[in-house]
């Protein structure tokens, strides 16, 4: 599962030769919203032995960059995402260590999700975003990418924030069944030439419920 690390918009792909037009789909959440107290569901089953944690900068890069680049071995641009790319994001206004969880166990990174908050510019107001869903690819199976997701959006929830978007390829089946267990929905289609993305959005129908996309 992937919630592609770029801004909204940008193309998949850079570069010459690559002129295959490419779905880039919308999803919005409409309906059920987890509702907090008693009567709340439980949180997210991990596997056995699986804990998650929020990332420490200037320790956890290193096991981060690896899963990534397992995660996303199939993908041009993410799965070649350097310390040096990685750094410059740390330096970002946006970001958070407390929204990078990673998932754990036995001291092995298995799987990671990162959260970003687009801030309110006065007339629209702030969202959050899935930026990057990773699992490794000795992990899938596990359900990491399905807990982890629903954990980000506690996460964002907690943050105050009603409205979550992420990204992700077109094609990319399994992802987009997470996606769509999480409560995204299509909410857009685009074709362009060179991007491969599509943009998925959930949304809490209650303010009172105050939670996001589970």
């Amino acid at each position: 599962p992937r919630a592609d690390a770029r801004s909204p918009g940008s193309p998949f792909w850079r570069g010459p030769g690559r002129c295959a037009a490419r779905r880039r789909a919308g999803h919005r959440r409409r309906g059920r919203a987890r509702p907090g107290g008693a009567g709340a569901p439980p949180p997210p089953a991990l596997p056995a032995g699986v804990q998650v944690r929020a990332f420490v900068p200037a320790r956890d890069e290193e096991p981060w960059l690896r899963l990534n680049a397992r995660a996303f071995a199939h993908h041009p641009e993410q799965g070649r995402m350097t310390r040096a790319d990685l750094d410059a994001r740390e330096h970002e206004s946006w970001f958070d260590p407390a929204g990078l969880l990673l998932a754990e166990r036995d001291g092995r990174l298995l799987a990671a999700v990162w959260t970003k908050v687009h801030a309110s510019d006065g007339a629209k107001q702030a969202v959050g975003e899935l930026y990057v869903v990773g699992v490794d690819p000795d992990a899938q199976g596990l359900g990491l990418g399905t807990a982890l997701t629903a954990l980000a959006l506690d996460h964002l929830t907690d943050s105050g924030l009603r409205t979550a978007i992420l990204y992700t390829e077109a094609d990319n089946s399994p992802a987009v069944r997470t996606y769509a267990r999480a409560g995204f929905t299509r909410s857009a289609v685009d074709v362009m030439f060179g991007s491969g993305s599509e943009p998925l959005s959930s949304t809490a129908s209650s303010p009172s419920s105050g939670t996001i996309g589970r």
